[in-house]
């Protein structure tokens, strides 16, 4: 189900936004989950299912293409939900990744909570350039 929130620069216009983290198992792949999370706790927008649209799930698919924008968080260059939102050709997306913030991708690193916070007002800035 596809949320609607009010964009942190956009003032009383509420938008249907839609978050998307890497599913990865590296620590950047943490912090973009965690940042999408803290996202919709306020009130930012909603989660929604990368793991769908990378499965071709129509249903899904639509619901991306219906919103009035898309928030994609990509732990590293490799850029995987990118190449998924390209592959099916959505164009109302900005992209945020989290290796661009000076973030090193390690495994079994922790996660700091300066860490998510960066990767969370990128996020934002990401949005407010729309």
């Amino acid at each position: 189900m596809a949320g609607q929130t009010s964009c942190c620069c956009s003032g009383t216009k509420t938008k249907n936004i839609l978050l998307y983290a890497c599913s990865g198992g590296a620590n950047v792949a943490e912090m973009s989950d965690r940042a999408a999370r803290q996202l919709m706790r306020e009130g930012v927008g909603s989660m929604f299912c990368l793991a769908g649209l990378g499965a071709d799930l129509p249903n899904m698919i639509q619901q991306a293409k219906d919103a009035d924008l898309n928030l994609v968080i990509d732990g590293c260059p490799i850029d995987c939900a990118r190449k998924i939102f390209e592959r099916h050709g959505l164009k109302n997306v900005q992209y945020v990744r989290v290796t661009d913030l000076g973030i090193e991708k390690k495994k079994g690193v922790p996660v700091t909570e300066a860490e998510v916070a960066k990767v969370v007002a990128q996020s934002k800035e990401a949005l407010c350039a729309v």
